[in-house]
């Protein structure tokens, strides 16, 4: 398997661990939300990230790819898939802020936008995306090595 294929499968493992943490975060915030009101100022994913370790068939069938003879250091690799998912709830926050801040600044309806309030915006969320796929890859690298 090529490096880069590697890298990219790596990446998609990550993925489907953020996956399925989210999944169990979702649930906990809905039962949250139920108990009492939401509280002004949240985001909407709730107080701390979720960490759920069990792989989806998805993430098994690519831990095969990843590790045919299976990982010499499973604690370590799931330290990295906690770090990671730890990191993308962070990610995801401040998605979400940047989002409510600008839509409170500018008001909610984007039709009402000028270009250069589009531009902005689009700018703000592309910054966000870069940060999180860069994050992305350097802990890609860190799983595989």
């Amino acid at each position: 398997m090529e490096p880069t294929e590697r890298l990219d499968l790596a990446q998609e493992f990550l993925r489907e661990a953020v996956f399925a943490s989210r999944a169990r975060q979702a649930a906990g915030t809905e039962l949250a939300r139920l108990a009492r009101p939401r509280v002004k100022g949240s985001c909407g994913l709730g107080e701390a990230a979720a960490v759920e370790l069990a792989l989806t068939p998805r993430a098994a069938e690519l831990y095969e790819r990843l590790w045919p003879a299976g990982h010499a250091h499973l604690g370590e690799l799931q330290a990295a898939m906690e770090a990671w998912i730890v990191a993308q709830d962070a990610l995801d926050r401040d998605r979400n802020h940047y989002l409510k801040a600008f839509r409170h600044a500018h008001g909610f309806d984007r039709r009402a936008w000028d270009s250069a309030r589009l531009v902005e915006y689009e700018a703000g969320l592309a910054a966000i995306a870069r940060r999180e796929d860069d994050a992305r890859l350097e802990a890609a690298r860190q799983l595989l090595a």
